[in-house]
């Protein structure tokens, strides 16, 4: 009777089929170091959202996640040991959060065949799917960021710039240097003058940089800064009496720990960005019924809403909304990392999916393609109000100079393809 039973039982077990792996996404964080204010509420809004999918949906079509994190205190050489110990959990996507890292994960995450998404970082050259295969940088890049400043100071100059001066103030690294050559060409178009500021890291000695401000008197500052760097410079251009309203930074000095420590004196400060602020979204209650009640939250539960909260959200928001295209596309819900990169080339992402998902008006539309792995380009612009100490959406997500940008971008990935002996793949 005993073996009855086992033979039952197990003529069940077969007939529901296997029980499926676990989705693995892993989680290349820096809660400790030097840049652990950004780290951290990142970190906490992917993995509070994948979180939210396994509470609320019972996972990824049907598929429960799996998050490893991996500490690399956002170091370039621990971020790729990061990569080689997480590699064979067969994970779906990288997301580096270090353009250093990002380089050096390139050429290996091509060969064993897993994507990654470098969202608003990383090479922006990447955009061009046809050399780089497995790389991902939608919905904006780098070039998008540095386009997106200029058209928003032409948006308030009524469309001419001409004999204006630009002070470009940036961490001396391969991402602060990023925007220089799209300025440059910028500069050109538009006829103003761009003055080149950088400064070492970690950021903290910044003052020949703005006396030198105080005295060419740019009619404009943007800030290519990270961690400590951008409260420096806030507070320095706050003790200049330098107008704040004119000084505007790229999304990764844009967040609430960049601007709290000057007080009062940070308010008028922009910065560009991909993805809407705060938390005035339906997806925001999901996640504080089911994560931050539930005991499940990743952190504390308080840099829920943050401008960098909601970009590690937004980021596992694009990842699991691939991860049901490759389930789509290929018929399976236990999809492999080149499924993944199938569903990545194949995502679109529209105002009414967004809303679906509780996120309306979040980030804007836009669709991958085999050629275009970065989407439109489309960039607004937040703005600080000290009093309330909160962020603004103050101009809509626009379009960037694709003719400058494409140009650029064509230039660097046929060098990167001729170094590199790389076919054209997209038909």
């Amino acid at each position: 009777m005993k073996l009855k039973l086992t033979s039952l039982a197990l003529g069940a077990a077969l007939a529901a089929g296997p029980a499926l792996a676990d989705l693995t996404f892993p989680d290349l964080s820096y809660r400790t170091g030097p840049y652990a204010a950004g780290g951290i509420p990142f970190s906490d809004g992917y993995n509070d959202y994948f979180t939210l999918l396994n509470e609320r949906d019972g996972g990824i079509g049907g598929v429960k996640v799996k998050v490893t994190e991996c500490e690399t205190g956002y170091n370039t050489e621990k971020g790729v040991e990061c990569y080689e110990a997480t590699k064979g959990d067969s994970p779906m996507v990288y997301q580096p959060l270090s353009t250093g890292i990002t380089y050096q994960l390139i050429p290996k995450a091509t060969a064993d065949g897993i994507p990654m998404h470098t969202m608003g970082y990383g090479r922006t050259s990447a955009k061009n799917g046809d050399v780089f295969s497995n790389v991902f940088n939608y919905p904006a890049n780098y070039w998008d960021g540095a386009s997106g400043v200029v058209n928003y100071l032409l948006e308030i100059n009524d469309g001419n710039i001409n004999g204006k001066k630009l002070a470009l103030l940036y961490h001396n690294s391969a991402y602060g240097k990023e925007p220089i050559r799209t300025l440059e060409e910028l500069s050109k178009k538009h006829g103003f003058e761009l003055v080149l500021l950088p400064v070492d890291h970690p950021g903290q000695e910044q003052k020949s940089q703005w006396l030198q401000i105080r005295r060419e008197k740019p009619d404009y500052v943007t800030m290519w800064g990270w961690g400590v760097m951008n409260q420096v410079a806030i507070q320095e251009a706050a003790n200049i009496r330098y107008p704040m309203e004119n000084f505007i930074g790229i999304w990764w000095s844009g967040a609430e720990h960049d601007v709290l420590p000057a007080g009062a004196a940070a308010d008028g400060y922009k910065a560009v960005t991909f993805h809407n602020v705060g938390r005035d979204f339906p997806v925001f209650d999901d996640i504080q019924t089911y994560v931050i009640d539930a005991g499940k939250a990743a952190g504390a539960g308080d840099q829920v809403g943050n401008v960098l909260y909601n970009r590690g959200m937004y980021a596992a928001m694009l990842a699991a909304e691939a991860a049901k295209t490759a389930q789509e596309i290929h018929g399976t819900q236990d999809i492999t990392p080149e499924m993944m990169r199938d569903g990545m080339e194949a995502l679109e992402i529209t105002e009414e999916k967004m809303a679906a998902l509780g996120m309306p008006n979040f980030g804007p539309s836009f669709k991958v393609t085999c050629g275009n792995h970065g989407g439109d380009g489309m960039v607004g612009v937040n703005q600080w109000d000290a009093e309330t100490q909160t962020w603004s959406l103050i101009s809509d997500f626009k379009p960037t100079d694709s003719e400058v940008i494409g140009a650029l971008i064509a230039e660097d990935s046929a060098a990167f393809a001729a170094e590199n002996n790389i076919e054209s793949r997209c038909k």
